[in-house]
């Protein structure tokens, strides 16, 4: 077996740095101002509405809103449920971005990133600060090997075990999925289901493994396959640097990989999950 650390700068480095060059000071004193001039602007609408009430014009609900349009702003609410719900919707967008500006969402498999972007979601997700930043990413860094493997082993065990390509103990010279592509009198059409999470985790695990950036998702190979597919609906293979992808009126898919020095590294992650599993080479 090939030696692979998840440490060697082949792997993981230039792709996550902890935070890369962002600025932790300067985001905890930026949200940290701007709540306190929400809380402002609040408590002068209410001043306003209290002065326009007493002659007559009512409330900011009334004069400062839309004809129906009366509900969905938190501005002129009540302060504390308010600045509540302000600041957890503040603070998940600062997370959404530093996770996506540190470089370890290009590491999570598909179910990894939607655990995370759900965890976003409940009401006691941790405040933005310099302590709570740092305390994340450094659990996020320390662990990015563990996330890096699981990713792999996700897509692994993914994979249908009906067919004799997908061999159960390791990643052979092709894969077959199903499902991936449609058929209809118009010719091929792309499927943008489960399997094409599967694809590009697939790709995203490889082009770590090469050492080289993570393709935008606007540019990964399902973007780059479904365009593909929708320019020439009558032809049946596609090919870029790392795959071979040969597609069939039944839906399933064959993709042969290129690189197999890559595979190989796929193998060794396999091997230390599953010991036993691969024979050596």
């Amino acid at each position: 077996m090939s030696e692979l650390t998840l440490s060697e700068p082949e792997v993981l480095t230039g792709h996550t740095d902890m935070i890369c060059s962002i600025s932790i000071d300067r985001i905890d004193t930026g949200r940290n101002a701007a709540l306190a001039q929400i809380e402002m602007i609040m408590q002068q609408l209410d001043d306003v509405s209290t002065l326009t009430r007493s002659i007559g014009g009512k409330t900011a609900l009334d004069w400062a809103m839309k004809q129906d349009f009366r509900w969905g702003g938190w501005l002129m609410e009540k302060p504390e449920a308010a600045m509540k719900a302000i600041t957890r919707n503040l603070d998940r967008s600062i997370w959404r971005d530093l996770m996506k500006e540190s470089g370890m969402l290009s590491l999570m498999d598909a179910q990894v990133r939607e655990q995370w972007y759900n965890s976003l979601e409940k009401d006691d997700i941790p405040a933005v600060s310099k302590a709570n930043i740092l305390s994340t990413f450094e659990q996020l860094h320390q662990s990015k090997g563990e996330v890096f493997e699981r990713g792999v082993i996700n897509v692994f065990k993914g994979l249908s075990w009906d067919f004799k390509s997908n061999t159960p103990c390791k990643f052979g010279k092709k894969i077959i999925v199903t499902g991936l592509v449609k058929y209809d009198r118009w010719g091929f059409g792309f499927n943008w289901g489960w399997q094409r999470d599967q694809l590009a985790d697939l790709e995203r695990m490889l082009v770590l493994l090469d050492g080289k950036p993570v393709p935008d998702n606007r540019t990964d190979i399902t973007r780059r396959l479904s365009d593909h597919i929708h320019e020439n609906r009558h032809s049946n293979r596609y090919e870029d640097e790392m795959f071979v992808i040969k597609y069939f009126q039944k839906g399933t898919a064959h993709i042969v990989f290129k690189r197999p020095e890559l595979v190989d590294k796929l193998n060794d992650i396999i091997a230390r999950h599953y010991p036993g599993a691969l024979s050596a080479r």
